[in-house]
């Protein structure tokens, strides 16, 4: 799921924050400081993609990720490779550009994957 760079800050505040923020303190959190009803109507879009829950708390809501920023990154990297066209030449090169230790953590993936 691709998001637009306030939704990206808005969700690593969040993520950063799992007992939630205040839409106040998530528009004081962000470097824009963009007005608190742009960073509510940018919390409704999350909230309908599923992202972003919410309780009440007196005459406020408190915002919370529905889940964690691994099952983000997971959800957008299963995206793309959907799109590639060639899997396998879009997953040989990836392979071949990152760093030892993600390929350690791929290796490990991979290996701990229940056959199906």
């Amino acid at each position: 799921m691709r998001l637009g760079n306030l939704e990206r800050s808005i969700m690593e505040a969040l993520w950063n924050h799992p007992e939630g923020m205040l839409a106040q303190d998530l528009a004081d959190a962000l470097p824009s400081t963009p007005a608190v009803t742009t960073v509510l109507t940018v919390l409704v879009r999350l909230s309908r993609k599923g992202m972003v829950t919410r309780e009440r708390t007196g005459r406020a809501h408190l915002y919370h990720a529905s889940a964690g920023k691994d099952v983000f990154v997971a959800e957008a990297m299963r995206e793309v490779l959907d799109g590639a066209g060639d899997v396998q030449a879009a997953v040989s090169r990836f392979v071949g550009s990152v760093s030892p230790q993600v390929a350690a953590a791929l290796r490990d993936a991979l290996n701990s994957r229940d056959p199906d």
